[in-house]
C-alpha cells in the first residue's frame, strides 16, 4: 500500500536552515558514510532523512565558502556580486567597502522579515566585516557567532589571532566549545519563539544555523588542551585525523538533536521545515565516495553535498529524489513557502523546490552552472551530462554512469561537448566578469598543501 503524501500545509512554516562547513558528500550515515569507532556518526540527521526527504543530487553554488553564502542569502548567482569573486573572503577584507554583502540588497531574511517572519542567524557569517557589513544590516534581527570563516573552537579567535565571537555587532566572550554554544543558542531561540517573546508563537520564524563544524581546526569537545598549539597555525596543517573529524560531525549532530527536541517540546516540529546542507564539498578528512575531488574543485566531490529536508506537515517520510538543485534553490523555496512578495527589480536565480517537497518524483530540468577562478575551472550540469574545464582541458562526463568522472566522453561526442561549452559561455556572458584583482585563498594555505 502506497502511503499518501500530505498536501502542503496552508500555515506558513517556520524555517531552520542548517549549513555545515566543509562537510563531504558521504560523511553522513544516510549518504553511505561509515560508522566511527564510537558508533554511528550522524544518527540525528539520519533520522531526519528517514522521516523526511533526501536529495541524491543536491549541489552547492560554489566549491568554497563565501561565494556559496552570497548565493544562499540572496537567492541569486553569487557571480553578480564583487565580494563573491574572492574565493573566499578573508581577513584582508576588513575595512573594505566592497568585499561584503551590500546592506541595501534584498536577502532571504529581509524578504521574509517583510512578510512577517522573525529572523536570526546563529553561527558563521563570512560575508564581510563591520562597520560596512554585518548580519544585522542584511535582514537578521539577531546574530550570534563569528564574522569570519574558520575560528578556534575554544578561544574563538580567527587565523589572525583576533577574537571573533559576536552578539549583534558586540564582542561576546563566552566559554565553551563553539559547536555546542551555537546548538544551545539555537535550541533556546526555538523555545523563545514559542513563548511570550513571540506572542506564543504568533509569527513564524527563520533561524539560519550556520555551523563552523567540521571546518578546521580539528578539535573535538574534549580537546581544549590543544588551543595553544592551534593558535600558532589555525589551519592546523599538522593536526587532526579521521577520528577527530568524525567526532566533530557527531557533536554537530548531537546539537541538531537538541534543536529537534526543543521543537518537539514546544509543539513546533510539525510546522517547521528543517533544511540541512553543506556550503561546499569536503576537506582533507572527508568521505566523498564515490565522488572525486573536494573543496576548491568543480569535480563532483567539491560541489555535490548532502541535502536533507524534514517537515512533517508538508513532506512524507522516507522520500528520496534525484532532482538537480543548487543552494540558492532552498532560498527560493523558503521565499515561496513563506509568502514573500516577488521583486521585479531583483529576480531570483534560484528555483522553488516546493513541488518536489510535495512529490519527490516531480523532478524538472535544472541546468546548473559554475565558474571558479582557481585553476580556470568551469562546469555545467545539464540532465545526466556534465561539461567540465580544469587547467585549460575540457571534459564531458555521463554522471549517472560515471560519478567518479573518469571516462572523458568528449572525444567520442564532440558535438555534445561543443554544445555544452557554448551553453556555458552564453551563461557566463550574462554574468559580470571576474575582476582582475580578485584573489583565491585556498583556506589551508597553498604553500603548505599539494595542489589537487
Amino acid at each position: 500500500m502506497t502511503e499518501r503524501r500530505p498536501e502542503l500545509n496552508s500555515r506558513r512554516p517556520n524555517f531552520i536552515f542548517i549549513v555545515a562547513d566543509d562537510l563531504g558528500f558521504a560523511d553522513l550515515g544516510c549518504y553511505g558514510g561509515r560508522d566511527a569507532k564510537f558508533g554511528p556518526v550522524s544518527p540525528e540527521l539520519d533520522r531526519l532523512a528517514a522521516h523526511g526527504l533526501r536529495f541524491n543530487e543536491g549541489y552547492s553554488n560554489s566549491p568554497v565558502c563565501s561565494p556559496t553564502r552570497f548565493a544562499m542569502i540572496t537567492g541569486r548567482w553569487q557571480y553578480r556580486l564583487r565580494g563573491a569573486a574572492e574565493e573566499p573572503i578573508n581577513s584582508r577584507s576588513k575595512g573594505s567597502t566592497t568585499l561584503g554583502l551590500p546592506p541595501e540588497l534584498p536577502t532571504l531574511p529581509s524578504r521574509l522579515r517583510a512578510a512577517g517572519y522573525r529572523t536570526a542567524l546563529i553561527g558563521k557569517w563570512h560575508l564581510g566585516y563591520p562597520p560596512h557589513f554585518s548580519p544585522l544590516k542584511s535582514g537578521y534581527e539577531a546574530f550570534y557567532g563569528p564574522m569570519s570563516g574558520g575560528v578556534d573552537y575554544f578561544s574563538h579567535c580567527s587565523n589572525t589571532g583576533a577574537h571573533d565571537l559576536f552578539e549583534g555587532e558586540t564582542e561576546r566572550h563566552d566559554e565553551g566549545y563553539l559547536t555546542d554554544l551555537l546548538s544551545r543558542r539555537a535550541a533556546d531561540y526555538v523555545r523563545r519563539m514559542a513563548g511570550p517573546d513571540n506572542g506564543g508563537g504568533a509569527a513564524p520564524f527563520l533561524l539560519s544555523l550556520h555551523y563552523t563544524a567540521p571546518h578546521w581546526p580539528w578539535e573535538t569537545r574534549d580537546d581544549a588542551h590543544i588551543v595553544d598549539d592551534v593558535k600558532a597555525n589555525l589551519f592546523h596543517l599538522h593536526g587532526g585525523n579521521i577520528h577527530t573529524y568524525q567526532r566533530m560531525i557527531h557533536h554537530m549532530d548531537e546539537g541538531i538533536g537538541w534543536i529537534v527536541d526543543a521543537l518537539r517540546e514546544t509543539g513546533q516540529l510539525d510546522d517547521t521545515l528543517i533544511v540541512f546542507t553543506s556550503d561546499n564539498g569536503g576537506e582533507r578528512f572527508s568521505d566523498n565516495w564515490p565522488l572525486v575531488g573536494g573543496k576548491m574543485d568543480l569535480t563532483e566531490g567539491g560541489i555535490r553535498v548532502p541535502w536533507i529536508a524534514h517537515w512533517p506537515a508538508g513532506i512524507a517520510p522516507g522520500g528520496v529524489t534525484d532532482q538537480h538543485c543548487l543552494t540558492m534553490d532552498w532560498t527560493a523555496t523558503m521565499l515561496d513557502l513563506g509568502g514573500a512578495a516577488p521583486l521585479d527589480d531583483c529576480p531570483l536565480d534560484g528555483v522553488s523546490l516546493a513541488p518536489v517537497l510535495a512529490d519527490p518524483s516531480a523532478c524538472f530540468e535544472r541546468p546548473m552552472h559554475w565558474r571558479m577562478n582557481h585553476r580556470g575551472q568551469r562546469a555545467l550540469r545539464q540532465g545526466r551530462w556534465k561539461y567540465l574545464r580544469v587547467d585549460g582541458h575540457d571534459y564531458l562526463f555521463d554522471i549517472p554512469a560515471d560519478a567518479r568522472e573518469r571516462a572523458n566522453l568528449g572525444p567520442r561526442q564532440p558535438e555534445r561537448l561543443a554544445a555544452m561549452r557554448a551553453d556555458w559561455e552564453a551563461w557566463n556572458a550574462s554574468m559580470p566578469p571576474i575582476p582582475e584583482d580578485a584573489t583565491v585563498s585556498l583556506g589551508y594555505g597553498a604553500k603548505d598543501m599539494p595542489q589537487r
